[in-house]
């Protein structure tokens, strides 16, 4: 199959080539489509003119992404986005070619205004050629589209919030009460994915994307600003909430190339070392302790804070003693990074774990609530 792209350099144009050229190397695979005889042309403003001739001559799918958003004129939305359009449907024509053509369209066609109407023109455009030669048309009128690779400072507001506040510059809110409707960017692929082998969604005359995600740009601010606070207090975002997982995603993609990593406090002593690297509030806490060779830590319970110790490099024993009977035995797990395996460390037992190499143990500790100096539930007592 031979697939045309054109705006093949934009936004959603960089995001549907990508996926489509792992679809072609069968990187990805978890779409009804193989990749051995998928081909793929890619079209943009700075293309050859008479590429788009042949390769509206050879194709069997088009996606017409190109468009104008930000001209420096008003006429130019008529020019790039109708013009455009006409341009590559007289092509067509010329050859012969009724192959299935996507256009990118957005929801402000349904405004009166000059962006809103050159995106109107070219829909009506589709559907004049739909009924003229029969070819299949599908139209998408696209909402706000955001995620990865999205131009800031253009005409998306989360690619600037999320580029500014990475950067550590200001970011402008007028009403926070504005209500956006939303789709991101890889529900878009997947669906432009399922329009090439014949599984669009359909609405009416239409076509959309099924998920769609509204709130409020006040709303958005503030997660923006809790992803720019969680390298200090160690949070995550929730990411049973399927926007905010997009959305962290999105914000990661705009940090500076230059602080992709951020400090954390080691807690240091003559014994090794004890640092927190996640806390949240309804998962309890992730950490990792670094033992010296033979040292012992821990000798300690608790009535209702529970933990679980992977042991990832290095060798040593958790030893575990009943508090509630006087005579009970100790109970010894060996544990390894060469055989890793979950310990859980139930309450009611004093534990501790105690390196039994020569070099440094690192284990990895999870623990179901955040440590609260105010009440520890943390009782020494030697096992």
């Amino acid at each position: 199959m031979k697939v045309l792209v054109t705006g093949a350099k934009g936004f959603v144009g960089r995001n549907l080539v990508s996926q489509l050229r792992n679809i072609q190397s069968g990187k990805a695979k978890n779409y009804a489509l193989s990749g051995n005889e998928l081909i793929i042309f890619e079209y943009d403003v700075d293309s050859d003119p008479s590429e788009l001739d042949d390769y509206c001559r050879q194709a069997d799918f088009i996606f017409n992404l190109a468009g104008v958003n930000r001209p420096l004129d008003q006429s130019e939305f008529m020019k790039g986005n109708f013009g455009f359009a006409s341009t590559l449907l007289a092509s067509l024509k010329r050859h012969g070619n009724t192959c299935p053509i996507m256009i990118s369209s957005s929801t402000q066609a349904a405004l009166d205004n000059p962006y809103g109407a050159s995106k109107r023109a070219g829909e009506q455009l589709l559907f004049e050629y739909s009924r003229e030669t029969g070819s299949k048309v599908l139209i998408y009128r696209f909402p706000n589209v955001f995620g990865k690779w999205c131009r800031p400072n253009y005409n998306s507001a989360i690619a600037t919030f999320c580029h500014n506040i990475t950067h550590g510059l200001d970011i402008q809110v007028n009403d926070r009460s504005v209500v956006m409707n939303l789709v991101y960017i890889d529900d878009v692929v997947n669906e432009l994915i399922a329009a090439l082998t014949g599984d669009e969604n359909r609405v009416g005359e239409y076509c959309a994307v099924p998920t769609v995600h509204t709130i409020t740009l006040g709303e958005i601010v503030d997660l923006l600003y809790t992803f720019q606070s969680s390298r200090v207090n160690l949070t995550v975002p929730n990411v049973g909430n399927a926007f905010e997982k997009k959305l962290y995603s999105t914000y990661l993609s705009y940090l500076p190339t230059n602080q992709f990593s951020y400090p954390l406090k080691m807690n240091v002593d003559e014994r090794g070392s004890f640092t927190e690297i996640i806390r949240t509030l309804d998962r309890g806490q992730v950490s990792v302790n670094i033992s010296k060779p033979h040292i012992t830590k821990g000798n300690h319970w608790h009535h209702t804070k529970n933990e679980k110790f992977v042991v990832v490099s290095g060798q040593g024993v958790i030893r575990f003693r009943k508090m509630d009977e006087p005579d009970a035995e100790v109970i010894e797990y060996l544990v390894s990074g060469s055989k890793i395996e979950v310990v859980d460390i139930p309450i009611g037992y004093t534990h501790n774990i105690e390196n039994l190499g020569d070099t440094d143990m690192v284990t990895f500790m999870w623990c179901n609530e955040c440590f609260d100096p105010q009440n520890p539930d943390t009782f020494f007592e030697t096992v």
